[in-house]
């Protein structure tokens, strides 16, 4: 390949006829195109983009394509989308004639009809899916912090199971983000700290509007939103350990501490934050009986449509189970108890 070198003495004559060669070109291109496309459409699009005023503003359509991407890209990191009908989503997302698209379809009929729900809204799909399903409805609804969350200082729990001799805290995953060493503990904190003071802020706007603006401000902040998920799986990981705590003193514990520490990948808190909770946010999201932890910590009755177990006894679980009545209730929705979505009970 060779070099262009272009000669000082020419420079003066290259200004002069620039736009008297570029409109030559720009002619003999349009001529050639109406002889080899004479579809009056074609040429009339190739006349557009091939005119001067597109070559003598290059800069308004660069910028217009790059604004548009931005806001492409903007879409794909939205975390709670719009409401959308319940029964046009089912038909849309299962449109198929399988077995199973019909049984699924069914199950959308009944939770319409039975249940009264006519909407759901769409939660982005990740290995956060579930945190981020209950979170929003948490912040939505004005639910208060549980009262073992008030009654301390959060931020502390960290060094609080150091203080255990429970060093491997420290290997402690953010998502993909991995962290060893004392690092961990500030990380965390400030993610503790962000959590519980969002969480108190909203739970004080009364005015359900306002309420609702906020939460979808939230929640269009990723950085901040993936830092409150992580808070929540430290908490879940904080109860676990004061659970195993629990059963090595003898006391009582909810019924689900039977299969969660029965699992050989799970006897115990370490197991449990190595196998399973630090793979939440990476490489995987919560299985079914972490959601019987994650109602625990936060003192939820999460009640859950799962749409493939229709026709069984599981259609509608509660997690936890042994849950108590005063605590509140939120719904979420999912086809394979994987992704999750918000289903809104008609008024």
């Amino acid at each position: 390949m060779g070099i262009l070198v272009v000669d000082e003495s020419a420079n003066s004559t290259v200004s002069e006829t620039k736009l008297y060669s570029l409109s030559n070109a720009i002619s003999w291109i349009i001529g050639w195109t109406w002889k080899k496309l004479p579809n009056p459409f074609i040429v009339g699009i190739a006349t557009i983009l091939l005119s001067s005023w597109f070559v003598g503003a290059p800069y308004k359509w660069v910028g217009y394509l790059l604004k548009w991407s931005l806001r492409m890209k903007s879409k794909k990191k939205i975390s709670v989308g719009p409401l959308v009908d319940l029964l046009e989503y089912a038909n849309v997302e299962w449109n198929g004639d399988t077995k199973q698209a019909e049984k699924i379809k069914r199950a959308y009929e009944d939770i319409y009809l039975v249940h009264h729900i006519k909407h759901i809204l769409k939660i982005r799909g990740d290995n956060y899916c579930a945190l981020r399903a209950v979170l929003f409805q948490i912040f939505s609804q004005g639910i208060p912090l549980p009262s073992w969350m008030k009654e301390q200082d959060i931020t502390k729990l960290p060094k609080r199971i150091l203080a255990h001799g429970c060093n491997w805290v420290q290997q402690y995953s953010f998502g993909p983000e991995r962290y060893t060493g004392n690092n961990v503990f500030g990380k965390l904190r400030k993610c503790l700290e962000l959590l519980e003071v969002q969480w108190i802020n909203i739970h004080g706007i009364k005015d359900q509007e306002k309420r609702t603006e906020m939460c979808m401000k939230i929640f269009s902040e990723q950085e901040n939103e993936y830092k409150m998920y992580e808070a929540m799986k430290f908490l879940m990981l904080y109860t676990v350990f004061e659970l195993h705590e629990g059963i090595k003193d003898g006391d009582d514990v909810p019924s689900f501490c039977s299969l969660l520490f029965a699992r050989d990948s799970s006897p115990d808190p370490l197991s449990f934050m190595m196998n399973h909770l630090n793979q939440v946010g990476d490489t995987g999201g919560l299985e079914q009986i972490e959601m019987f932890l994650l109602g625990f910590t936060f003192w939820l009755k999460i009640r859950t449509f799962r749409l493939y177990k229709y026709g069984t006894e599981e259609f509608v679980s509660l997690y936890p189970e042994d849950c108590c009545r005063e605590w509140q209730e939120v719904l979420i929705l999912t086809e394979d108890d994987r992704h999750y979505n918000v289903p809104i009970i008609c008024s």
